[in-house]
């Protein structure tokens, strides 16, 4: 069980990065136009990425 998250957490760490690798001025734009919303719009993407999330888990286990 443990070597499926830790393949998780290198398939996370691999798509994670592939925008910094490939694209690092519009990665750092991006980042800088992230910082500046307000908290309530990055509660509703970071709910909105979990529940996505956790949506596919359940179907890909399933």
């Amino acid at each position: 069980m443990s070597e499926f998250w830790l393949a998780a957490l290198g398939l996370v760490l691999l798509v994670e990065g592939i925008g910094p690798l490939l694209f690092p001025n519009r990665w750092r734009r991006y980042l800088l136009k992230i910082a500046a919303q307000d908290s309530a719009a990055m509660q509703q993407l970071g709910g909105v990425l979990v529940l996505a999330g956790v949506l596919l888990l359940y179907f890909f286990l399933l």
